[in-house]
């Protein structure tokens, strides 16, 4: 009998051959200096009832048959298991009703993972049936264990509690979520609890209940430390390869076998998004903003504040759930690259245009090179672009003409929308854009001077006021344009 509680028989055979445990499906042989030994693979030694103890000469693991073992003293006899000791105590009446449903129990178990946790339902039959299964077999030889022999170290050992670590572990490393772990060890333990139900006396339940829940108190938090100290450095090391990926593809350098170790598919189109924030929110928010918005992990670089997305992505759409997500304005640029050797040029736009949208004051939002297309043809520096700011010199010394001025631009020139938003009569109006021609020279009523104004705005918000535009050595430039 193994740890999960099947028994075996003894062939009467010569050489021996012992059954393998049908659930962990491996039997270890320890040879012994009266008798012959074995041991489940889940760590419970098969003794012939009633030998004694032996001095242990060796310990070989193998198959489903055992073509080296001495036929034991009697070759009927029954084996039973005991991990541990080698006394040869009789097993609860109740431990050995749930042994007999532990396969199908684990059928149960399985089926259950499947329709209920997506991460499992997506496995193939085989890995279901296999792996998942065998884990599953391993759980259930931990609890009936407890069952049996519950209550001398508490329900688990420190032994029980390593091969959980262990297993966990190995999950995490697997890439199984956390969520799927947890969801198939309360499957599981509500599976046997409806199996107690149905196999165990009134007297027995309370105990076998209480064993349960202990079982679960000691083995549920040590697998979720487990599993997230493994995935934190799994984490660390996908974080690393994830930077030096998004660092070669901005870059322009070979990027493929990085990909590859990243398990990220660089193919067509990608948009190049780099963001500017009041102030530096949490940069597991922002990631997980992304990673929520987009359904994917996305590439980003927390330093610079870009981010690559594939495809034609909603980015209008990500930059309002990451403004309600980080709870504050967000400014955002895109660029769309058509191949991946283009994502270099594309970073490069999207951040220029983010440049000029903060320099220009512009509100929070999403923005293209075609929203500030004249904007950014302004924006090259030179004496056009000096003698175009100082056309509007001579509203420095009234800054409610200039205010006025830059409201009017932006409502379109509309008389009417403007005095409502500063608040004045449309007479007041009036009187201040007649004084911004005078002082100008610029007749707003003349199409191609308010388009002249229009751009000298920009040039302002640009080339920056008049003494900061001399203190940069624009000086002379604004002289000149004064003078002619």
């Amino acid at each position: 009998m193994g740890l999960c509680g099947i028994t075996g028989r003894c062939s009467p055979r010569a050489p021996a051959t012992v059954e393998a445990c049908p659930h962990c499906g491996v039997v270890e042989q320890s040879a012994r200096v009266t008798v012959g030994a074995y041991r489940c693979g889940l760590g419970t030694q098969w003794l012939a009832a009633g030998t004694g103890h032996g001095a242990a000469s060796g310990r070989e693991r193998f198959g489903d048959t055992l073509d080296a073992l001495p036929a034991p003293p009697d070759p009927g006899l029954r084996l039973t298991a005991r991990p541990g000791r080698c006394d040869d105590a009789p097993m609860s009446d109740l431990h050995a009703r749930m042994a007999a449903r532990v396969g199908d129990l684990t059928a149960v178990v399985v089926a259950r993972c499947a329709a209920e946790a997506p991460f499992y339902g997506a496995l193939p039959r085989a890995t279901l049936q296999g792996e998942v299964a065998r884990s599953i077999v391993a759980v259930h030889a931990l609890l009936l264990r407890a069952l049996r022999d519950g209550g001398g170290e508490g329900p688990m050992g420190p032994g029980d509690l390593t091969r959980l670590i262990e297993w966990s572990a190995r999950r995490a490393e697997e890439r199984v979520p956390l969520e799927a772990v947890i969801a198939a060890y309360l499957i599981g333990a509500e599976v046997w609890w409806q199996t107690l139900t149905e196999v165990a006396e009134p007297g027995e339940l309370a105990g076998a209940g209480g064993k349960l829940l202990a079982c679960l108190h000691a083995a549920l938090p040590a697998v979720v430390l487990a599993h997230q100290n493994a995935q934190e450095d799994l984490h660390s090391e996908d974080k690393r390869v994830r930077r030096a990926l998004l660092g070669a593809l901005l870059a322009g350098r070979p990027y493929e076998e990085l990909a590859g170790v990243a398990r990220v598919a660089v193919v067509g189109e990608h948009e190049v998004v780099a963001f500017a924030f009041e102030s530096d929110p949490p940069s597991r928010l922002v990631q997980s903003s992304l990673d929520a918005f987009t359904g994917i992990p996305v590439l980003m670089d927390h330093v610079a504040r870009i981010a690559l997305l594939p495809g034609r992505s909603d980015v209008p759409g990500l930059v309002a759930r990451l403004e309600k997500d980080v709870g504050q304005p967000v400014r955002a640029a895109a660029a769309r690259s058509s191949v991946p050797a283009a994502i270099p040029s594309a970073a490069q736009e999207a951040g220029r245009v983010l440049d000029l949208v903060r320099r220009l004051g512009r509100p929070p939002g999403c923005y293209r090179l075609d929203d500030v297309l004249l904007e950014h043809q302004l924006a090259r520096p030179g004496d056009g672009l000096v003698r175009l700011a100082a056309k509007l010199d001579p509203l420095e010394e009234h800054p409610y003409l200039l205010e006025t001025l830059r409201v009017f631009v932006e409502r379109g020139l509309n008389r009417r929308q403007t005095a409502l938003e500063l608040c004045v009569h449309r007479n007041t109006l009036d009187y201040r854009l007649q004084r911004v021609s005078a002082l100008t020279g610029l007749d707003l009523a003349v199409p191609a001077q308010a388009r002249l104004i229009q751009a000298a705005l920009v040039a302002r918000d640009l080339a920056g006021p008049a003494d900061h535009r001399g203190a940069t050595g624009w000086q002379g430039s604004a002289g000149a344009a004064e003078s002619g």
